[in-house]
């Protein structure tokens, strides 16, 4: 079973309309703050939101998926390929070398056959928490291997401050309980740690999440950005297209990153 891109048009996802002169400004990021979520869309200048997705909105049928079967159950087979293009894999790596410091501690967390870890860029250890051992055990990356279902428990098994990042990477869709998940994050994380969720437009449909399935990509950004907020553990919340001049056209790739607060 292979991956394939669903978009949306629907008019209940949140995203804005651009005027047709701004359609290609080159600003391709955004910082979502506390008072207000700025967006932030494809090669779009900062605009705030018409309409935010807010915690009290994503209620629990928000979550629901087409197939509600245990997680354990369709990642029981092992998939031994990626789930991106050789393009969008790049743009994760330099970001990845751009934000997590040399030597850090860093948890893959829904991690699976390869980490998009770049090549060269040192680390301490990197630790993958995902559903399939087999998958991980091949992951040429990952120094340690953990077999858990966030779904089931969001609850990290993991001491507190345990780690330098964390990462998420094209895995945000499946996730039924993200801000509970995103406070256990914010929990293992040491002050000053880095958060990066990174997605594509790709998914196993079946799992994905209603709210994922019926947004735009730019909607997408700005709920990962709310699953952040939500916690009140992250600051200097950032959202980024990775690969806007990609050529030829392949995966679209978003990022939207943040660090732990400092404590005091």
């Amino acid at each position: 079973m292979f991956l394939t891109p669903l978009r949306s048009d629907s008019t209940s996802c949140p995203e804005i309309v651009l005027p047709a002169s701004q359609a290609h400004h080159p600003t391709a990021r955004a910082c979502i703050g506390r008072d207000t979520i700025r967006r932030w869309c494809l090669g779009a200048p900062i605009l705030p939101a018409r309409r935010p997705v807010t915690e009290s909105r994503l209620t629990p049928e928000f979550f629901q998926r087409e197939d509600e079967e245990d997680d354990s159950v369709f990642y029981s087979f092992p998939r031994l390929v990626v789930h991106i293009d050789e393009g969008a894999i790049a743009a994760v790596s330099r970001l990845f070398r751009d934000l997590i410091p040399e030597n850090s501690d860093v948890l893959d967390l829904m991690s699976s056959w390869r980490s998009h870890w770049p090549e060269g860029h040192p680390k301490k250890k990197l630790v993958g928490l995902g559903l399939n051992r087999v998958e991980m055990e091949e992951n040429p990356d990952l120094d340690e291997v953990v077999v858990h279902n966030v779904n089931n428990d969001p609850e990290l098994p993991f001491e507190d401050e345990s780690f330098d990042a964390v990462v998420i990477t094209v895995s945000a869709q499946y996730l039924t309980k993200p801000i509970q998940t995103f406070n256990h994050v914010a929990r293992v994380l040491r002050p000053g740690g880095k958060f990066i969720v990174s997605f594509s437009n790709r998914m196993f449909g079946t799992k994905a999440v209603l709210v994922w399935r019926n947004s735009t990509d730019r909607g997408r950004v700005d709920l990962v950005g709310t699953y952040m907020e939500a916690t009140e553990a992250f600051e200097d919340i950032q959202a980024a297209f990775l690969n806007p001049d990609k050529s030829p056209p392949g995966d679209p790739m978003y990022a939207v990153y943040s660090r732990k607060a400092a404590e005091g």
